[in-house]
């Protein structure tokens, strides 16, 4: 199955495993670094626009905060905050991603 991209399964794994190795990941590392509050203004506007933290989130967190038992709660707040890193994650891939191809597209032009 080819991606959006136009990337096969095979070229996307094989790039994630090259990621793997410690000197090709540290460039990647080194432009992250230097886009880091740019890039954490985005992530947070897109998180935003996408109502990851909106309601949903204050519902979630009242529920959570709400249960009497410590270990339950606990447990829902671990979960809570796990689900929460996990998008954030997913929305910085993302971000991470259209950065690259805006990128691209710029040294191409």
């Amino acid at each position: 199955m080819a991606g959006e991209a136009g990337y096969s399964d095979a070229e996307l794994e094989a790039a994630i495993e090259a990621l793997t190795e410690r000197d090709r990941f540290r460039a990647a590392e080194g432009l992250v670094a230097r886009a880091a509050p740019q890039l954490g203004r985005i992530l947070a506007q897109a998180l935003e626009q996408g109502g990851w933290f909106a309601e949903g989130h204050e519902t979630e967190l009242a529920r959570a905060t709400a249960i009497e038992d410590d270990a339950e709660r606990t447990t829902a707040l671990r979960t809570l905050l796990a689900e929460e890193a996990r998008m954030g994650m997913l929305v910085g891939v993302a971000v991470g991603w259209a950065l690259s191809e805006e990128l691209a597209a710029r040294r191409r032009a």
